[in-house]
């Protein structure tokens, strides 16, 4: 069975309301064979990461870079996973009250590092979140999900 592995850092309502479409789009009933592991930032691990087959992350932007818990993230597992993951699938949202660019950007720069490709572009949320947003992260789940089929 695929595994799709959501890593996020949510220490906000709007961050869970976010995580929660993508999880609803990851987890519509003809997505039902790809098995969906979630995963905080600042808990996931290199195995979690080797383990899966594609990946959703989700960050706030602070101060307009990613969450130390997502770069946390990239640091420890980026060597472990260098050469096992390239070519993977991932996808990202990330959510800041006014730029998301050099989060988004961030991310980017390290997963080319790593290989993998993108299924979708970022979906970038600002400020008060609406229905476009949810929509936007339950299409990115469910895309991500699907992609693994």
């Amino acid at each position: 069975m695929p595994r799709l592995l959501v890593v996020h850092h949510t220490p906000s309502p709007t961050l869970d309301t976010l995580l929660r479409a993508v999880l609803d789009g990851a987890g519509q009933p003809e997505l039902a064979d790809v098995e969906v592991v979630v995963r905080p930032a600042l808990g996931a691990t290199a195995s979690d990461v080797l383990d899966a087959d594609g990946y959703v992350l989700g960050t706030p932007a602070n101060l307009g870079y990613l969450s130390g818990a997502l770069k946390h993230f990239f640091d420890t597992i980026y060597y472990p996973c260098l050469t096992a993951t390239v070519g993977r699938p991932w996808g990202l949202y990330v959510h800041g009250n006014d730029d998301v660019d050099g989060a988004v950007s961030a991310a980017e720069r390290i997963v080319t590092g790593l290989g993998w490709r993108a299924v979708a572009s970022p979906v970038r949320c600002t400020g008060d979140v609406d229905a476009t947003d949810r929509d936007a992260c339950w299409e990115l789940g469910a895309t991500a999900a699907a992609t693994l089929l």
